[in-house]
């Protein structure tokens, strides 16, 4: 059995007297950032001088400075741009101003998982992940709750990075909630595969093969897209508040009947397979080696991938449909 952390086994005095250095000023790294400072702790942002993300940390009441400022005054330095871009920034910014005793934090593994990114001996090396988006992070914290953790120790060059990795959980409001302890393996590979396999691929992939073969049968799109695609949120929210029995409590006994004798036909044997060859390339690298391309080449792939899903029917149909719907939070 896991065991979850909570408050009182973290000591924030070991992060009173340290500055802590935020790299990056996105969804996360603004969300850290804040709860940071509201929690006491001395926080500074490294963004790019200039840009927007620069403007919005001094609006929100932040110091910040260039990257390579922020890791040379920093004791922690927090890494929350884009996976594809830290190795780059690490190279150029942080590297020639790292030195012994300092901590390099993480919210996701990838880039020390995959050697992306390989620091020198005589620092810490740790990851304090979020289960959640930024602004949930920074939205909990405010309501007085939290976003649970996942607390990872890759190097311990001081002795005490756990107890540090405690501290900044403990200063985003994560031990509110709760901090479960894992491994940078751990994070990263579960993480690349519930992405691929279900919450990002597999379902979206599941909803527009839904949606087109009620439209290839001869049904209205906007009868479609509302079995399909609408209704998921329902279904996912109940799953999320109560877990699998709650949502089979809450649909109808047709629904819970044709969902348990046909859902093992659609997410069969074949699928199951290919869910293991996904997990395959995340684990020997294959997948890592490919995203790291396919970044450095300018990511076209991916641009294309974007541009046809945005041009994909179910988008416009579910644009007009939504437009009906005031209550939906608009872009």
């Amino acid at each position: 059995m896991v065991k979850i952390f909570y408050d009182k086994d973290a000591n924030s005095e070991v992060l009173k007297s340290k500055t802590i250095a935020v790299i990056g000023y996105g969804s996360q790294g603004a969300g850290q950032a804040q709860n940071l400072h509201d929690s006491g702790l001395d926080v500074i942002v490294g963004v790019r001088k200039g840009g927007e993300s620069w403007t919005q940390a001094k609006n929100d009441g932040l110091t910040v400075m260039t990257m390579a400022d922020a890791a040379k005054k920093g004791d922690l330095i927090q890494m929350l741009v884009p996976d594809e871009i830290q190795g780059a920034i690490y190279t150029s910014e942080i590297a020639p101003n790292l030195s012994k005793g300092k901590t390099l934090c993480f919210s996701h593994g990838f880039n020390i998982h995959y050697n992306q990114i390989v620091p020198p001996k005589d620092v810490n090396v740790i990851m304090v992940a979020p289960k959640g988006p930024g602004f949930l992070v920074r939205r909990t914290y405010t309501e007085g709750i939290g976003v649970p953790a996942l607390l990872a120790i890759y190097q311990d060059a001081t002795g005490n990075a756990r107890d540090i990795g405690m501290a900044y959980a403990k200063g985003i409001g994560a031990t509110r909630a709760g901090v479960l302890e894992t491994t940078f393996k751990e994070e990263t590979e579960t993480d690349l595969f519930g992405e691929q396999v279900d919450l990002c691929g597999g379902v979206t992939c599941l909803m527009k093969a839904s949606f087109e073969t009620l439209v290839a049968a001869g049904y209205k799109p906007e009868i479609a897209y509302f079995e399909t695609f609408h209704e998921m949120k329902l279904i996912v929210d109940l799953i999320h508040e109560g877990g699998l029995s709650k949502m089979w409590y809450y649909v109808s006994n047709t629904a819970e009947y044709g969902g348990l004798t046909v859902g093992p036909k659609i997410i069969n044997e074949q699928s199951k397979q290919a869910m293991k060859e996904a997990l395959r390339r995340i684990q020997n690298g294959e997948f890592a080696k490919e995203f790291v391309l396919e970044s450095k080449a300018n990511r076209p792939v991916l641009n294309a991938l974007e541009r046809m899903e945005n041009e994909h029917q179910v988008e416009k149909v579910g644009k007009e449909l939504r437009a009906m719907m005031p209550w939906l939070k608009k872009d």
